[in-house]
């Protein structure tokens, strides 16, 4: 996977900052993704659009808060297809692993920027920063997980099973 990052050093970064709960009157994933991180930055499309960011990276505890579905898909639905944070919210992890959303957690966020261009391999544990030329070395994820990431969440992962037998 690779891609370019928006970088955010904050922690605690809940799932009402995600997506306020005002929003959570529709249920179109679209409607979600127009206000994800609006009360966080109000220019997150804008920044994110101009340096064709697909990666976020934030502070530790990344999705605490209310355990709200629409949290994860809200970013996955504005584009972002990775989350690289120190910890995650563990309904958070496990809300976006459900939905296909991959999440890495890095404790050295500092190696990070906006606008770096990395490369990540999630089967090997390696994450490359091209801007810098830095390599590093991540916690695998496990092989099941990333297979329910890669067929786009939990339900296409049991349906292609099903299909399979």
């Amino acid at each position: 996977m690779n891609g370019v990052i928006i970088k955010y050093n904050q922690n605690n970064i809940n799932t009402d900052l995600i997506i306020p709960a005002r929003y959570l009157n529709k249920s179109d994933p679209e409607h979600l993704a127009k206000h994800c991180l609006e009360d966080l930055d109000p220019d997150f499309h804008k920044k994110k659009k101009s340096i064709k960011a697909n990666i976020l990276v934030a502070g530790s505890n990344f999705g605490s808060g209310s355990s709200r579905e629409q949290a994860p898909l809200s970013l996955k639905t504005a584009g972002i297809k990775c989350i690289i944070a120190p910890s995650f919210a563990r309904i958070f992890f496990r809300n976006s692993i459900n939905i296909g959303l991959s999440i890495i957690e890095f404790e050295d966020i500092a190696e990070f920027s906006t606008g770096d261009d990395i490369e990540i391999k999630l089967e090997e544990g390696i994450i490359k920063n091209h801007s810098t030329g830095k390599k590093f070395k991540i916690r695998r994820i496990p092989s099941f997980l990333t297979e329910i990431i890669s067929a786009g969440g939990l339900v296409n992962f049991a349906r292609k099973k099903i299909l399979e037998n």
